[in-house]
């Protein structure tokens, strides 16, 4: 037997596999998906197997073909992922050692390093691996048995073990000294002990939504959704279902059913949620209809946790995987469904080596192993509506089905537009509009819920000099520094320094430039909202700050979603997380305290962003039997993305845009592919993008449909201490960028200090 080896060596030169032959002891091991130990260049490689094959390698002599040295880790993945891994590394530009660490087990980390250049090779392994504990149970004789007068621990034991088996570990913590009568009793056959194999990761939520029950009656829209996805999932050939459908409109009840009927036919299922936040509530639907066959896999679980989840999916235990973008990788046996919810979202982007889109690696793994691909959204993305009116797209079936009514009751809210020119020039100086301070009010006096978002985290934006106009910077970073009142603090949301620091009116404040006292707050950030309305409502209206600082622990984000969720009245104050998927129905009011921020940022998708965000956000209010209502405070009232979410029309905003974006040359009518270099020498950086750049436009001469941009500084021109710029490439929809800039980039040859990336399909333009 022979194996195909992509060595873990991450070098844009080694673009293939390798072949190595299988010793006899290692052939039931040695599998598609093992992380094995090879000979390469005179040393130990790590590398993992990708095909094996009863023949040896064509045109190369079998006894000279080096042996597989060990197999260090059993297989991860299987033929279907490993083609899938080989189409990111040539998509995304990268090797493709990095296309398949996403497949690998969680926490494995398997490398050959050497302390220095003249040091031996050392092999360091470290993987997460299963936990098993130590089980007590009475025998079948174990009633009867009567230990000897003084035998005071055993007689605890047996007394303690009459309610039930227990673990050891709370035995012996219960009752000090247990283990000796344990084993003691153990050896008398009175007692049985056993070892468990604990999962971790399986947390539970007192969260409300977290429950599905199934409704008396489905919609007319849910109804259609399902007819589509069963078509699909027929077919299987990989076709795709958008369900476009608005807030509130039953969409998880889809998802519920068509796994259902995949379930029923003996295949699984992978669900994709766009943020941390959604886990709790779309896990817990999720068990409440499935039970223990689910798995949840996302970040903030621990190693070991993620290993469970993701082990008990590799068993066959879990058929249906919930999580973030990385559980799109999880080694279920036979997919016959893909599900990505918000799909719209730009999380779904990875940002790091390999910078995969997910529902790019969806769609093509959909085709690979012949199941139906399902991506929901009440705001789809401009590229997923493009490919639904064209019909057909990498060769499979785009439909789009309309989900346009919320069901029972339940009504989309009303949207009232709040122009803060008006309440600025009508002597309001406050942060709340004159109706939103209202509304607030009014919520508590009902003893209802409001959410109110906004696009910041910290108290202010940035300190400001009023009489130099100074703002401090990070100095490693090309960053305006957040002020945080609470530490009086300056802090680096790039790097995470932090200076301390106290503004105006503050006796001790200095501007660094001028040496003024006059060093001010300007803009709004969510410690600054919650403290505005501690002031505006009454003491009892629980006020809960949900964003990147109070859920930097395991578990925040649940937490305080359940501290939402149980109490009586509360405002909940937050960031982006909070404008998505999230089902609370007592909430009536939803308040966006600057719809602008993300309006103005320098990005072509500024106003589809914003669109998404205002609309989502707009979405939580109004999910019960109260009606809802939603108050968007903003500074450009006559933005058609602020039009379109006032009217719920989607076509006021996406009619004008896709005609900006055709005659512009933008995604969803062109691909967009971002190359960034950057190091500590500033000329080094420049002569390395330069070099690409030439090369660049030297292969794409004149050809339709391609243009380059730049290179230019970065928007973020400094990171770290390293210098940042970057080129842009436009080319068709049907081209393969990745390639022809990776061929240019490491003709390039970048010198030591200076690293470059390729973002194809690119989302962070910063």
């Amino acid at each position: 037997m022979f194996a195909s080896v992509v060595l873990d060596i991450a070098t844009r030169a080694l673009d293939g596999a390798f072949d190595y032959e299988i010793p006899r002891e290692l052939e039931a091991e040695c599998a598609v998906g093992a992380t094995v130990l090879v000979p390469f260049s005179h040393r130990e490689a790590v590398g993992y197997v990708v095909a094996t094959s009863a023949r040896p390698p064509e045109g190369l002599d079998a006894a000279r073909v080096l042996p597989v040295s060990r197999v260090l880790a059993p297989s991860a993945f299987d033929q279907a992922a490993a083609r899938v891994a080989f189409w990111m590394a040539r998509e995304y530009a990268c090797p493709p050692c990095e296309a398949i660490r996403p497949f690998l087990a969680p926490g494995q980390t398997v490398r050959v390093r050497r302390a220095s250049a003249n040091a031996p090779w050392e092999l360091v392994c470290q993987k997460s691996g299963p936990v098993d504990e130590r089980w007590v149970s009475l025998a079948e004789k174990g009633g009867s048995f009567s230990p000897r007068a003084n035998a005071v621990r055993q007689r605890a034991v047996l007394q303690a073990l009459e309610s039930g088996p227990m673990r050891m570990a709370e035995l012996a913590a219960t009752l000090p000294g247990s283990a000796s009568a344990v084993a003691a009793l153990a050896r008398r056959g009175v007692v049985n002990v056993e070892e468990r194999r604990r999962v971790r990761g399986g947390d539970t939520t007192t969260l409300r939504s977290a429950v599905a029950a199934r409704p008396e009656r489905l919609t007319q829209g849910q109804k259609d959704a399902l007819a589509a996805i069963a078509r699909a999932c027929d077919a299987g050939r990989g076709d795709v279902v958008l369900v476009d459908g608005v807030t509130g409109s039953g969409k998880t009840e889809v998802y519920l059913d068509a796994i259902e009927r995949v379930r029923a036919a003996g295949r699984g299922a992978l669900v994709l949620v766009p943020e941390i936040s959604l886990t709790a509530q779309t896990v817990g639907r999720f068990r409440s209809r499935f039970g223990d066959d689910v798995a949840i896999l996302h970040s903030r679980l621990s190693a070991g946790e993620r290993f469970d989840q993701w082990d008990m999916v590799r068993q066959g235990r879990a058929h249906v995987v919930v999580g973030a973008r990385s559980a799109l990788f999880a080694p279920l046996r036979d997919v016959g469904l893909i599900i990505i919810d918000e799909e719209h979202e730009w999380t779904y982007k990875q940002e790091s080596a390999p910078r995969y889109h997910a529902r790019e690696v969806a769609a093509r793994m959909a085709a690979e192993r012949g199941c139906a691909l399902v991506l929901g959204s009440a705001t789809p993305s401009l590229e997923a509506l493009e490919r639904c009116r064209e019909g057909t797209w990498g060769g499979v079936s785009w439909t789009r089905v309309s989900m346009p009514e919320r069901p029972g009751a339940a009504r989309l809210p009303a949207v009232r537009v709040v122009d803060m020119t008006e309440q600025f020039s009508g002597g309001n100086r406050s942060i709340f509009s004159a109706p939103l301070a209202e509304a607030l009010q009014d919520v508590a006096a009902r003893r209802q819920k409001a959410v109110l978002m906004l696009n910041r985290r910290g108290f202010a934006n940035f300190l400001m000099c009023r009489e130099c106009g100074a703002v401090p910077e990070c100095p490693h970073c090309s960053t305006a520094l957040t002020y945080h009142e609470r530490t009086h603090s300056l802090v680096c949301h790039t790097c995470g320094r932090s200076w301390p620091q106290r503004a105006y009116p503050d006796p001790s404040t200095r501007c660094p430039n001028c040496g003024s006292r006059y060093l001010a707050a300007f803009g709004v950030g969510t410690q600054r909202v919650e403290d505005e309305l501690a002031m505006l409502l009454p003491k009892d209206v629980r006020v809960i700050r949900m964003d990147a600082d109070t859920t930097r622990g395991k578990g925040d984000h649940q937490r305080l979603l359940e501290e939402f969720d149980a109490a009586e009245c509360a405002v909940l104050v937050g960031t982006q997380m909070i404008a998505k998927g999230l089902d609370f129905p007592e909430v009536t009011l939803v308040g966006v305290v600057n719809a602008d921020t993300t309006l103005k940022l320098p990005d072509f998708r500024a106003a589809e962003r914003t669109y998404d965000l205002l609309e989502q956000v707009a979405g939580r209010a109004g999910r019960g039997e109260e009606p809802g209502q939603v108050i968007v405070q903003t500074y450009w009232a006559t933005h058609p993305a602020i039009r379109a979410v006032k009217a719920h029309d989607r076509a006021l905003f996406v009619e004008r845009e896709l005609s900006e974006r055709r005659d512009g040359g933008y995604p969803p009518f062109s691909r967009l592919s971002n190359v960034v270099c950057w190091g500590r020498s500033e000329a080094d950086v420049r002569r390395t993008l330069d070099d690409v750049s030439r090369r660049v436009r030297e292969r794409v001469g004149e050809a339709a449909g391609w243009e380059v941009l730049g290179p230019t500084d970065c928007l973020k021109a400094k990171v770290k201490d390293r210098v940042r710029r970057h080129l842009l490439v436009k080319s068709p929809v049907d081209s393969e960028p990745g390639p022809l800039l990776d061929e240019c980039v490491r003709a390039a040859a970048p010198p030591r200090g200076v690293s470059a990336a390729v973002d194809v399909d690119a989302y962070d333009m910063m």
